[in-house]
């Protein structure tokens, strides 16, 4: 199945917009675990079994487990998803850039070694950094777009020589010429909600992956009314643009003691609440 199609079928299912970001910091696991990396996956493992009825993708991000040369622990936690949570999307989060060879390297290590359905990728060096992940078929590219770190704004909303904002001719881009497989989506923060509808606008049916709600100080409601085009029915609702609402440190570390995956749904089972209200 495309992406797009297990994104689409994913939200349906679970009557969701949310993503949990597997971000693990050792240094914040609960009780005996905490400071030990070798619990990585064991403890993404759990937040995943506490969530996975709740949420239309996960999103590990790679760094977290190559820091602490982890990415065996990786792989066994993407092998673990797969298991429990066959129709979960997963997200691999790199923000890879580079071209020629080694961009073919990064998208085997995403979707051969990883199996990712999806994976987060720069697109500053153009449609030579894309190019290679379009030639896996049915898999998702998720470009950066208007990001939502202030720094963000020192190179995405600069105005080009045509009158676009950076991050405007980037979503032309995704949403016409670079998308011959139709399963590029792109990153647009929570922090920027005037962007999010900006590029809405621009690219109506491409997925948004859209981090910064929580942690970050996105607000989750406006970033709904902002992204979300569709219609709530008594079948569910369905999204001819849909968007995948990212929360990471607010779900995994709801709680610093034994009870931390049960304190993760219920913030999981919150937010998903609070995101669907705003529909």
């Amino acid at each position: 199945m495309k992406f797009t199609d297990q994104l689409q079928a994913a939200q349906r299912r679970a009557d969701s917009m949310l993503c949990v970001g597997l971000d693990p910091e050792p240094g914040k696991f609960p009780g005996a675990w905490k400071g030990d990396a070798s619990r990585i996956a064991d403890f993404c493992a759990e937040i995943v079994n506490a969530t996975k009825d709740l949420v239309c993708a996960f999103k590990p991000q790679i760094a977290y487990f190559a820091a602490h040369r982890a990415e065996d622990q990786l792989e066994r936690l993407m092998a673990h998803i797969r298991r429990v949570a066959p129709d979960v999307p997963v997200i691999l989060d790199a923000k890879r850039g580079d071209i020629g060879s080694t961009a073919e390297q990064y998208a085997r290590e995403a979707f051969v070694r990883y199996q990712a359905d999806a994976v987060t990728l720069s697109p500053f060096m153009g449609f030579d950094s894309i190019e290679p992940y379009q030639r896996y078929d049915g898999k998702g590219l998720i470009l950066l777009c208007r990001t939502s770190n202030p720094g963000g704004s020192d190179l995405q909303a600069q105005t080009l020589a045509n009158g676009d904002l950076l991050y405007e001719h980037i979503a032309k881009l995704a949403a016409g010429p670079w998308n011959p497989s139709g399963q590029i989506g792109l990153v647009v923060g929570a922090t920027f909600p005037a962007e999010i509808e900006r590029v809405r606008a621009l690219a109506p049916t491409l997925p948004l992956l859209i981090p910064g709600v929580g942690a970050q100080g996105g607000d989750a409601e406006a970033t709904v009314r902002a992204g979300w085009r569709g219609s709530a029915g008594p079948h569910g609702r369905q999204s001819s643009g849909p968007i995948v609402v990212n929360s990471s440190r607010a779900v995994l570390y709801a709680s610093a003691g034994d009870d931390f995956a049960s304190a993760a749904r219920r913030v999981a089972g919150a937010t998903r609440q609070t995101l669907n209200a705003a529909c």
